[in-house]
């Protein structure tokens, strides 16, 4: 792994503990839900789940969103793509954060 990939593996690590479940309000990272972070060039696919199957809609499109964006705005990232799982309305999730625009860098 490149010093780079480090460094930005580094960056993307302290932004997604920065992220909140919102119904716990306790890290995403604390709580282990990051499965795999992937990272191709600028491009960074994240796997995650869920507390549990059934969380309320609202908080995993709340935590895949907050993802997505956060990690839009760190310098070398160009493309993010978030795959959460294991939830009933996974598919839902995955699709409108994907597929969401992408926030202005500061």
């Amino acid at each position: 792994m490149s010093q780079d990939i480090k460094q930005l593996r580094v960056k993307i690590f302290d932004e997604l503990s920065k992220i909140v479940d919102p119904e716990i309000n306790t890290s995403i990272v604390d709580l282990e839900l990051i499965d795999e972070v992937d990272i191709n060039s600028s491009n960074v696919k994240v796997d995650l789940h869920l507390t549990s199957p059934f969380c309320p809609a609202v908080f995993g499109f709340k935590i895949c969103q907050d993802i997505h964006d956060n990690l839009l705005k760190l310098d070398g990232v160009d493309d993010v793509k978030v795959n959460v799982s294991n939830h009933f309305m996974a598919e839902q999730i995955n699709n409108q954060v994907n597929n969401s625009p992408k926030p202005k860098k500061d």
